[in-house]
């Protein structure tokens, strides 16, 4: 068994709106060639993902909605019909072969899945994928198909094992939470910036999930300009308590890199101390829960020369048990800088003085607390009750 992979294809590259769109897979490439320069990745490592079939792809979505996709693609899709299914909005404009890009990044996490799940791998990356505002019969958020959505309910009808996916973009991974809103065997975790101010709105700590599936769902929305502190607070304990609640049988991360200062899209303050801890705790906790079983994806990221790649880069070394600290490869910072339209950052740390002090860092901290203690109380009211029934 291998202890890791990572799935790429140049073909990620294809999975493009336009030129000034905020979304930008130029960070996948800019990631592995961060990893390349450092030694830390061989070409053993890397594996080719494969396209998403029209049925896998069913497994979550629509089939009118995938037909509409591949019209859209191909440009037979008229524009009041296309705006029915989220295409050719401001945030998920059309273009050209979208079907085919997207179910390509699907099918990087689902390569990823049969890996893990045959025990091909412990763990493996696909930095493609974590696309999670995609909707049965709708794109939203730059999200056309939804791949970690189609990836659980594979897990599900294929391997039928329970799968914990916690998602740590700023913006609430609102499509996978609702597509298992009344699933027993998903438990969804999202600790994100609060809807108030932030798309998709959504995340408070009352969806808790419907049905069956209720007590399933957590969310931690937390305040506009947490830092790294209290982030990491929410974080550690929220993924501690929710899998040793869960139990599951597989962890699936979605690792979007958007909450760092710098995001142009979202009002958090961490800095890439968050990004080298979120890796570790989920890598101890697959080894704790799930027999090492952990599938981590990509997300939302929109800095992409001074956070992206240094942020995912951590993911691939904490699975390789790779170390690093101080500069940059030298080669690397060489290579791109004259591409980038700013001065990337030399270091693995973020400079101590990034931000101006928050003024209302201790209220925000308060509150925080306050969060986290109503949407874990579900499973300390069932953990007490329990003790008491023994």
């Amino acid at each position: 068994m291998r202890d890791s992979i990572f799935i790429y294809s140049p073909l990620f590259q294809k999975y493009k709106f336009h030129d000034e769109h905020p979304f930008n897979q130029l960070r996948v490439e800019l990631t592995l060639d961060l990893l390349k320069s450092l030694n830390a990745i061989s070409e053993e490592d890397i594996v080719y993902p494969r396209v998403a079939s029209d049925d896998e792809l069913a497994l979550v979505h629509d089939r009118q909605y995938i037909q509409a996709v591949k019209l859209a693609g191909e440009g037979k899709l008229n524009s009041d019909e296309a705006l029915n299914y989220g295409l050719g909005t401001e945030d998920t404009p059309i273009f050209p072969k979208m079907h085919e890009a997207s179910a390509l990044l699907v099918g990087g996490t689902l390569t990823a899945v049969d890996y893990v799940m045959t025990k091909k791998a412990k763990h493996a990356l696909n930095l493609g994928g974590g696309l999670h505002h995609g909707f049965r019969g709708k794109a939203s958020g730059f999200c056309i198909y939804n791949d970690s959505a189609v990836a659980i309910k594979y897990i599900l009808e294929k391997y039928g094992a329970r799968v914990l996916y916690v998602d740590t973009d700023a913006h609430h991974g609102d499509g996978v939470q609702w597509a298992f809103y009344d699933e027993p065997n998903v438990c969804t975790l999202s600790i994100h910036e609060t809807g108030r101010y932030l798309f998709p709105g959504t995340g408070d700590i009352t969806e808790r999930g419907q049905g069956a599936g209720y007590g399933f769902s957590f969310n931690i929305p937390l305040d506009a300009f947490t830092e790294d502190d209290s982030w990491l607070i929410a974080y550690r304990k929220s993924f501690q308590e929710v899998a040793d609640f869960f139990k599951p049988d597989v962890i699936i991360t979605q690792n979007g890199a958007d909450s760092h200062f710098f995001d142009p899209l979202t009002h958090l303050c961490a800095t890439m101390k968050i990004y080298r801890e979120i890796p570790k705790l989920a890598h101890e906790l697959a080894h704790q829960y799930t027999n090492g079983r952990w599938i981590a994806v990509g997300g939302g990221g929109y800095d992409v020369w001074r956070v992206v790649p240094r942020a995912w880069a951590h993911i691939w070394l904490e699975m390789k048990n790779h170390k690093v600290s101080g500069s940059l490869p030298e080669e690397w910072i060489n290579r791109w800088q004259h591409k980038a339209p700013v001065q990337l950052i030399k270091e693995w740390e973020d400079p101590s003085n990034l931000y101006q002090p928050i003024p209302r860092k201790q209220e925000i901290e308060e509150k925080n607390l306050i969060t986290l203690k109503k949407a874990l109380q579900f499973i300390r009211k069932n953990h007490s009750n329990a003790n008491e029934s023994c």
